[in-house]
């Protein structure tokens, strides 16, 4: 009962302003150092046999995310969580579902030494790239100290920071364009406030800003059971708390939740219908919260389509 009188005051009082905000159309980032850092993202050679890049579980061009519900590292060894999108990754609070990256530069180094992802270590990164004399020239050239472990994992991380996907429908809406969403979208984001699914997916990243408890009003049950926020702190409080995802370009990014076990975005709305809003929503009511999920799709990454 307390969970749902706080999630009603948490809904009354976003409503009160406008709780979500568009991305800018321009955000602003070193050049020279993202286009050494794209280059870095799909280089497999960092990894420890040289068959894993960051785009082996994060894809583009496309949905920044992976396809299958576990990614799989280096020797096959498959990971215990969903790999999230790095679309738009800058505007989170912290990295990872379980927040244990502060930043982007801190999320960037750790998939190397993981041994469930490129199962290296950050030394043997910095020793094969030192190995390219292209990459020596780019380095010298774009920082003053040149090639070190910080600047490898900050040119990665400035990528990532130029991954920004401007210019969805619902920002157009949000605006002033009341002609970007059609009635069925508009009905959808109606629902969404009134569902409460605004407590948790709000700001510009329409998630990505709180961590929030997975079966907040149904107990869930995953195939892997992973403690989320609790694997970080080891607070019996933060058993199966997780950031609350960012819904933008949700409809590229299937499959859904931290377990990748919503095959379809219908599907994962029933599910979060079920576990977070503690209700059995009708067919209709999810078609259109489906249909305004799918404005959330922005433009492609610019860096991406630059040939560099």
């Amino acid at each position: 009962m307390l969970k749902v009188i706080i999630i009603s005051m948490s809904i009354n009082f976003l409503l009160l302003a406008e709780a979500i905000l568009p991305i800018p159309l321009e955000v602003k980032y070193d050049k020279k150092r993202a286009s050494l850092g794209k280059k870095l993202f799909f280089d497999s050679g960092l990894s420890k046999d040289g068959s894993i890049s960051c785009a082996s579980c994060h894809h583009l061009p496309g949905s920044g995310a992976d396809v299958t519900p576990f990614s799989f590292g280096v020797n096959g060894t498959e990971g215990g969580i969903h790999s999230p999108t790095v679309l738009n990754s800058a505007f989170n609070f912290v990295q990872f579902w379980d927040g244990r990256a502060k930043n982007l530069q801190d999320q960037a180094k750790q998939p190397i030494s993981n041994p469930l992802e490129m199962a290296s270590s950050l030394p043997a990164a910095l020793a094969y790239v030192k190995t390219n004399p292209a990459y020596l020239q780019a380095f010298n050239a774009s920082y003053e100290e040149g090639l070190t472990e910080e600047s490898l994992v900050d040119a990665i991380a400035e990528f990532e920071k130029a991954l920004y996907t401007p210019n969805a429908p619902f920002d157009k809406y949000l605006r002033g364009d009341k002609t970007a969403l059609n009635k069925e979208e508009k009905e959808g984001y109606t629902l969404f406030n009134e569902y409460g699914c605004i407590s948790c997916h709000n700001g510009i990243n329409i998630g990505g800003n709180m961590y929030q408890l997975f079966g907040a009003l149904r107990l869930y049950q995953s195939k892997k059971d992973n403690l989320g926020r609790f694997n970080v702190t080891k607070k019996e409080s933060d058993k199966y708390f997780f950031k609350v995802p960012s819904l933008r370009n949700i409809a590229l990014t299937p499959p859904y939740l931290h377990d990748g076990s919503a095959v379809t975005l219908k599907e994962a709305i029933t599910k979060m219908m079920e576990y977070q809003v503690g209700m059995i929503a009708n067919a209709e009511d999810i078609d259109k919260i489906e249909a305004f999920l799918k404005t959330l799709t922005g433009d492609s990454p610019s860096i991406l389509d630059e040939s560099q």
